[in-house]
Formats: C-alpha cells, structure tokens, sequence
C-alpha cells in the first residue's frame, strides 16, 4: 500500500537467530539475556546508572512513579505534548497533572521557566520527555529541581543514544524510563528500561517488577535457591528472554542506526528548508546530539492539515501526528490546564517517514508528494 511507510523494522537474521537461540534454551521468560541487557545497556548509557528490563516503558513510567512515592495529594509536573503514557500513571496513582507548555515554537522541549512557574506545596516531581530525540534544557530543569527539592524523571522513550552536551540521555533523573516499542529507535516489540543511580530506588523498583519477590524465578530454576519472601507488595512487569534477546542485537545496531537517522535527516532539511508553509522545530539545535527518533514539521495557518495527510496518502506516503495535545483528550479536559503553545504545535504538527533503511531517494519521494499536497492549497 505505502511506497513510504511510517517506520520499518530495521531488522534481519541477527534478530532472528536471537530468538531461535533463546527457544532452544527452553527458557523463555526473565533470564541469563535479561541480565545481559541489563548490563549492556546501563553500560551504553555510562554515569554509573543501574537498570531493570520491563515488559514496556508505560511500566517503566508506572514503576517511577511509585518507587518515588507519589500519591494522592501530590502534583506531578508533566509535559502537554506527549504521549498519554505520562499523564496516566501519574493519575493511576492518585497524583494530579500540571502540565507545562513547550519553550517556543522552535523548540519543543518543555519550558523550564514554566516548569517553575507550575511550582507549588503539593509538587513533588517533574516528569519531563525529550521530544523526538531532542534534549531538553537539563541544566535548568535540574536546578530548578534541585532548587524546589523535587524528584526528576526522565521519560526517555524517545532518546536511545541521544545526549546532553555529551552526556547520555537518562542519566539526569532520579529514574529514566525507556521505552522499546515497536517504532523506537531500539525496538524489541514491547519492552522498556527502567534506570537509576540510587541503590535504594533500584530495590523498589525491583520489588514492583516482580510481585515484591526477593528471589527471582531464573535463580529457582537455575537451583540457586529454594523459596523467597515478598517484601513489599509489587506487580507483574518483567519482560521475557525474547525481547531482551532482540534488544541485545538492537542495541549493537543503535549507534549505526542513529547515523543513518541523522543522514536522512540532513538531506529533509536540504530538501524542505525554504519551502512555503513548513517550519521545523528544533533546526538549529545546540544542545547536544539528538538521535532523531522522528521527523516532525508544523504546517503554517491556514493549511488544511487533514487534506496534505489524504493528499499525501493518495502518493501512497504515510504521515502520523505527534502528538494530539493533552487537554484535548476527553479523559483530561477540563481536569489539566491549558497549554497555549503546545495547543498551537499539536494542531499544525505532521510527522513525516523516518527510518534507518530508507533511502534519499524514499526521503525525495516524500518531499515530492509533501510540496504537492502544499500547492494544491497555494503554497
């Protein structure tokens, strides 16, 4: 159907004897491969952070939350352009959202001066997002953090090999929260990270992946122990052998792929930079390196954004929108505050195909079929 999709898997037989490798072990849930991604990744990341695997970044996100308290009576402040994962824990744990705005209309990374401005007696934690691979304002907002005596997490769905004036993404929080969805730049599915520098919360996070357990079922299988306590009560969010396996591979692909990301992206900026009715935020970026997770673009006013997707789907060019702004979701409205810039992004932003095996010649297709569908309106 698409000449040009969205996303592919940048996948191929690595990934698939990964799998095969772990069927044949005959043990197909938290393991040896989950220890080692573990491992590998906190390793990638440096800053002496220590992680745990989970089924997913939701559960990283979740797991956060409760490792660090917050509950009812408690504000968290989060990001309005999003996805709703970041809201819905918070209130899952009976903690209110204040959102903040984004800093301008060419960045979209959380404002941190609004981030204090939200400031009150019952915040007990920022909850920031690196939107589409690009830091935020770490220095600031960790101050501000610092200042306020706040904890700091860090929704890094977005960042695998992104950093902060050359520093990995991730390591700032009090815990980091990794996703490996399907679309990520280090995709295993579903599958997440959750990071922290502190011993401490590494134990809670622990016990909140694994029913509170104090003995995995790896060392019960492996007779390394008999029984096990539960010393805290705790959830289901461990991820399998599998997707561990995958991301093992991913992860040795990462650094690659993130180049090829980069490439692609330079030659939408020869290609779109110019062109009536198309801004790019974050173009002239300095705050570090960005791994470019996806290519979003704001429609000027005045053009019909529904009518450049069809158009663009009639070229047989497939385009998403990230994100719908918080507020607007009808589980929110009326419930979190107004957020007038990141209101103005969500209704003009369109994001364009971005993955590590297309080619310029993919990239030219949809420039192509982008500044059609614009002078079909005028432009």
């Amino acid at each position: 159907m698409w000449k040009v999709q969205l996303f592919k898997l940048n996948f191929d037989g690595q990934e698939q004897e990964a799998v095969k490798e772990v069927l044949d072990s005959a043990w197909i849930t938290m393991g040896q491969k989950t220890l080692d991604f573990e491992s590998e990744f906190t390793k990638y990341l440096g800053e002496g952070v220590k992680g745990l695997a989970v089924s997913n970044g939701t559960a990283a996100l979740h797991m956060a939350v409760l490792a660090l308290g917050i509950g009812p009576g408690d504000e968290v402040i989060t990001p309005s352009l999003t996805f709703i994962a970041d809201q819905n824990v918070v209130t899952m744990a009976g903690a209110k959202n204040v959102l903040a705005d984004i800093t301008s209309y060419d960045d979209w990374s959380m404002d941190p001066a609004d981030i204090e401005a939200k400031i009150t007696s019952k915040t007990k934690a920022v909850l920031i997002v690196h939107y589409a691979g690009f830091a935020c304002d770490m220095d600031a907002i960790c101050e501000i953090c610092k200042k306020h005596n706040l904890y700091l997490i860090e929704d890094c769905a977005h960042t695998p090999g992104a950093t902060y004036n050359g520093r990995a993404l991730g390591t700032f929080g009090d815990v980091s929260c990794f996703s490996f969805f399907t679309n990520k730049n280090l995709s295993v599915g579903e599958g997440g990270m959750v990071v922290t520098k502190s011993d401490e919360i590494l134990e809670k996070l622990r016990g909140l992946r694994s029913h509170g357990m104090t003995v995995p079922s790896f060392d019960r299988f492996k007779g390394r122990a008999i029984t096990y306590d539960v010393a805290m009560a705790g959830l289901n969010y461990r991820i399998d052998e599998m997707r561990s396996a995958l991301g093992l591979v991913q992860l040795k692909k990462l650094d690659g792929a993130n180049e090829a990301r980069t490439k692609l992206v330079n030659h939408y900026y020869e290609r779109l930079d110019g062109v009536n009715g198309v801004k790019i935020p974050f173009r002239n970026f300095t705050r570090g390196k960005p791994n470019f997770h996806i290519m979003p673009i704001m429609l000027e006013d005045g053009i019909d954004r529904i009518a450049v997707i069809e158009s663009m789907k009639a070229d047989e060019i497939q385009t998403s929108i990230h994100y719908p702004v918080i507020q607007n979701f009808t589980g929110y409205k009326g419930i979190v505050n107004e957020t007038p810039k990141a209101q103005y992004a969500s209704e003009h932003e369109l994001t364009l195909p971005l993955y590590p095996t297309m080619s310029f010649e993919d990239v030219d297709l949809v420039c192509d079929a982008l500044i059609k569908a614009l002078k079909a309106q005028g432009k």
